[in-house]
């Protein structure tokens, strides 16, 4: 069931806020915190209910292994207990997502025959794991309490963050789940969770899935792109990406509120940033807080010299890139960040401050041609594409005179006589557009944090919910979030 999605909207989310206040006024906060995590399992379960299984499954052993780190004392055996937790989060995240990655690279070195199982990787399997991963080591560090087993289960499966993130940690979620002040209908909160899911409502459907339309299509015919063709694919990725996944923060953070649950940040216009060390602290703040708490300062942080410091970033940035997909393209994207975020800490010894336009445009060129290898398919199908990006063609002189994307890999649609998405000037408008609003324009925490119920507010909501309506109407749209593929 997806956030964007009218069954969701006008089905699952009024029923379930409904019936959860309702029980909480009734005075069976109890059966309203189990009743949540019902709802939050049927949500994940439509997806495939075998899902089910698996998640419910991964909550038992994560918080039977939690039960018994708090019970110990014994200083060896809770070092056994925790290696024994997370090899287990690890081995079947490894199972399901990289077994076939694993296997065929073994095959293609050693020229052996493992047969590919082609399995299919369960839904937020990624975030639920990481986020039960930080449960452990917290409970190791004697950093948790005695929760409730159905406490626990509805902090890992609460449905505005369980499929996309952020990822939580339970001194976040948990207190305000059992905080009675949240029992009650708070009509600010549903006002604020409304103005920013909608927000986010209009970013993916309008926006992001239009920049689908043309990244899709470049993507799908590379070879036939020419150099014009081929950076408007790579841009409408860049700009695609981002408004999908802003889009899907700023809904999760709407939800929670309306549940009078505030979710930690975890975008913050990225792609204003002057260096990549300023891109990872505003893109996915919660994978980036995760690898810094739990991987990045245990292995030794900055404390251990400069090649030691170097070596644990590209460790973070390689276990990055291969979390977001089992494939090379995914290791490359995370080791250029790393190298590109090792050479930013060099060069900020040396007392060397570029200007600010300069810096800002250095980094979003290189997160736009780093984009190009986490979207491709292969890392042949990338070389292709930069290669295309650094071939000028006659493509430029006649930019405004043809059509574009005329491989018929998408529905056209033709409004008074004109192709709107194989149109040129469509297509620069809306890179205009999305440049002008993720570059120039106050985010939508930003504006999230001046709202207040006036006019103007209600009138942007409006603004929203119209252009996403039309949207889905005139082409039918009603994608997936693209990070739930990871």
């Amino acid at each position: 069931m997806l956030f964007n999605s009218f069954n969701f909207i006008f089905l699952f989310l009024p029923v379930t806020f409904g019936l959860y206040f309702l029980l909480h006024k009734i005075k069976l906060s109890k059966w309203a915190i189990a009743f949540l995590l019902t709802a939050s399992l049927v949500f994940y379960g439509i997806w495939n209910p075998i899902y089910l299984v698996l998640i419910i499954s991964s909550m038992v052993f994560n918080f039977g292994v939690a039960y018994f780190l708090m019970k110990t004392n014994v200083v060896h055996i809770r070092k056994i207990i925790l290696a024994i937790g997370i090899g287990g989060n690890i081995a079947l995240l490894g199972y399901f997502k990289y077994y076939d990655f694993f296997a065929s690279n073994i095959n293609w070195l050693f020229n052996t025959d493992i047969a590919m199982k082609n399995l299919l990787l369960p839904l937020a399997i990624s975030f639920f794991t990481f986020q039960q991963i930080a449960f452990l080591v917290d409970s190791y560090r004697n950093e948790t309490k005695k929760y409730s087993f159905i406490t626990y289960s509805l902090f890992i499966t609460f449905f505005p963050q369980l499929i996309a993130g952020p990822i939580v940690n339970h001194q976040e979620l948990i207190p305000q789940l059992e905080n009675k002040k949240n029992y009650f209908v708070n009509m600010e909160n549903i006002a604020k969770g409304v103005f920013i899911f909608s927000v986010g409502l209009a970013k993916k459907v309008a926006i992001a899935d239009t920049f689908a339309i043309w990244a899709n299509d470049g993507y799908a015919n590379v070879e036939a792109l020419n150099f014009m063709e081929a950076w408007v694919t790579s841009l409408s990725y860049t700009m695609q990406l981002y408004f999908d996944f802003s889009g899907y923060s700023d809904m999760a953070i709407g939800l929670a509120l309306i549940f009078n649950i505030k979710l930690p940040l975890n975008f913050y216009s990225p792609y204003k940033s002057r260096n990549i060390q300023e891109f990872w602290k505003s893109w996915h703040m919660t994978l980036n807080r995760f690898l810094t708490n739990y991987l990045y300062f245990p292995l030794g942080g900055s404390k251990r010299g400069a090649v030691r410091t170097y070596v644990n970033i590209l460790i973070i940035f390689f276990i990055s890139g291969i979390w977001h997909g089992a494939g090379w393209t995914f290791v490359i994207w995370g080791l250029l960040h790393g190298l590109v975020s090792v050479i930013v800490r060099f060069w900020s010894k040396l007392n060397i401050q570029l200007p600010y336009l300069a810096a800002w445009l250095i980094n979003l060129l290189f997160v736009h041609f780093a984009w190009v290898y986490f979207r491709a398919s292969s890392v042949g199908q990338a070389h292709d594409l930069l290669g295309k990006m650094f071939t000028p063609d006659g493509s430029i002189l006649q930019f405004f005179q043809q059509p574009l994307f005329q491989f018929g890999t998408w529905p056209t649609f033709d409004f008074l006589g004109i192709m709107w998405f194989t149109n040129p000037m469509t297509i620069f408008a809306f890179l205009l557009l999305g440049c002008i609003i993720a570059f120039c324009l106050p985010n939508s925490i930003q504006l999230l944090e001046k709202f207040k119920p006036n006019m103007f507010y209600v009138m942007l909501v409006n603004v929203c919910i119209i252009s996403t309506l039309l949207a889905v109407y005139l082409l039918n749209k009603n994608s997936e979030f693209l990070y739930f593929n990871f």
